[in-house]
């Protein structure tokens, strides 16, 4: 133990500060992420000439991205250690989103334009060149945003690890989980504003300054965790009794002397990377990931079009970013998903394991709600964006708890490297929907098409609604398949 912690019997709380600090650099995670999301329709789409189909492309393509860049994001941490990958993954994916702001200028160098003026007035197979060009230039800085992303949940899931016990890790999951909601409820708040803001003192077509704003946000965050973050046992800030609640797993008193040393020793062992796919405890958390982050993700890149294609509020206009903020305000309420595996394990003794899959079967519920999202917002558009806030809220609990697996049954040498697994799993998913629904809505509208009452994009819409809501139950019944109990990794 380090011989500058205090000696004092409180027990200091700066696992709180950690948390807190994963908390603001999810936060900033999805505040990048969404930038595209709230300026492509109606500030960068009509300079660039995009359909519903080239910002799906771009969509998935970054998805792609960033699930193979998690599948190796997770091992890149463990090897370099939660300080230096934690800073190196918010150092790129900052840097990505900054980039996104000299497409613009890309695009009028290539193809000999003068400004942007020239490029909304073009038509025809300029109008096609020009929005094929600009494509490939914000493909790539969703490349370089995507890989330093896919570094975020690893390495905070491992710090998550490192700084708690196991029955506070889905609750402290949950609190800086909740980092994506607020970036998200923040996003339709800010972003387009600002976007409106630069283009009316004229600082290019408004939406460049919006990426090099909230981009820069990374750099600031990474000035704090350099200075503040060290590993329990070597941080100042952590005295003798916090260390010892954090590692109260490892030092329970019904233990022998080798049992705990056995358990130390399981934490600091690793697992080759290919070796991890041979146990049905990767797959469970495979299959669970890659279920249900679509779902998410198409709600988060997709909201923002729906309202406006379905009910004709531009993204900036006051009613829609109202609902956009109200949608990301009901999902605040998965703070609370994080809760319940501790209070079913305290009501019923159960071990975590089981406790978690109780309360995710209750969060696969929720999603069900989305059948009637689209037939509800017949009456009024505040139905669906309520009943998809609630879905919403039902997947970040089912995530904190999924993610908490991990740490129950891996050891923490390779928590990182599972987390990725599973990012890219989710991530698969995500790109798939998400390339899915822009050709979908195209087609929808191109031929009107009709399902089950709805014509058009509405149609195309609720056959993705009625995917979104039964992802949640398949997930959970092929997880509880692979792994019906409680069973951590036995290594040979």
């Amino acid at each position: 133990m380090s011989t500058s912690q205090s000696s004092t019997g409180k027990m200091t709380n700066f696992r709180w500060i950690i948390c807190a600090m994963l908390f603001f650099a999810t936060t900033v995670n999805y505040l990048d992420r969404q930038v595209l999301s709230l300026t492509w329709k109606d500030f960068i789409a009509p300079e660039f000439h995009w359909t519903d189909s080239n910002y799906g492309d771009i969509a998935a393509i970054f998805s792609l991205v960033y699930a193979i860049a998690n599948l190796f994001a997770g091992r890149f941490i463990d090897w370099m250690g939660t300080k230096k990958g934690y800073l190196w993954a918010i150092a790129v994916w900052s840097l990505g989103a900054c980039m996104h702001a000299l497409c613009g200028w890309a695009t009028e160098q290539t193809l000999g334009i003068h400004n942007a003026g020239e490029m909304i007035s073009a038509t025809g197979a300029v109008a096609s060149t020009i929005a094929i060009t600009s494509v490939y230039y914000f493909i790539a800085a969703r490349i370089v945003l995507g890989i330093g992303e896919a570094g975020n949940f690893p390495a905070a899931i491992k710090v998550t690890a490192e700084y708690f016990p196991k029955k506070d890790r889905a609750y402290s999951t949950s609190i800086f989980n909740a980092g994506a909601t607020i970036g998200a409820l923040a996003a339709p708040v800010t972003i387009p504003t600002l976007a409106r803001y630069f283009q009316n003192i004229g600082i290019g077509n408004g939406w460049e300054m919006a990426f090099v704003v909230i981009g820069g946000l990374g750099f600031i965050w990474m000035g704090c965790w350099m200075f503040l973050y060290k590993k329990p046992a070597a941080n100042p800030r952590v005295n003798t009794a916090e260390l010892e609640y954090i590692e109260q797993d490892n030092n329970d008193e019904n233990q022998t002397t080798e049992q705990q040393a056995s358990a130390n020793e399981f934490d600091n062992k690793k697992i080759p990377f290919w070796t991890c796919f041979k146990y049905p405890q990767t797959w469970a958390v495979f299959i669970g990931k890659f279920m249900t982050d679509g779902v998410w993700w198409f709600f988060l890149f997709w909201a923002p079009a729906y309202i406006s294609d379905v009910y004709g509020f531009a993204s900036d206009t006051g009613t829609a970013q109202l609902l956009i903020f109200v949608l990301y305000a009901i999902t605040m309420l998965s703070i609370y998903g994080g809760k319940l595996p501790t209070i079913i394990i305290n009501k019923t003794g159960k071990d975590p394991y089981a406790a978690r899959m109780q309360a995710m079967f209750i969060f696969a519920l929720f999603p069900l709600l989305a059948l009637f999202a689209q037939p509800l917002g017949n009456y009024s558009y505040w139905y669906p964006i309520i009943i998809i806030g609630i879905a919403g809220a039902a997947h970040q609990s089912w995530s904190a708890n999924i993610y908490s697996v991990v740490g129950d049954m891996f050891p923490k040498s390779t928590i990182a490297t599972i987390v990725g697994i599973g990012g890219m799993a989710g991530v698969i998913s995500s790109f798939l929907i998400n390339m899915g629904s822009g050709r979908l809505f195209d087609y929808a509208a191109q031929t009107n098409m009709k399902f089950m009452g709805f014509e058009g994009k509405p149609a195309g819409y609720f056959i993705i609604f009625c995917v979104c809501a039964v992802a949640y139950l398949v997930g959970w019944i092929v997880m509880k398949a692979l792994v019906p109990k409680y069973k951590p990794i036995v290594l040979e």
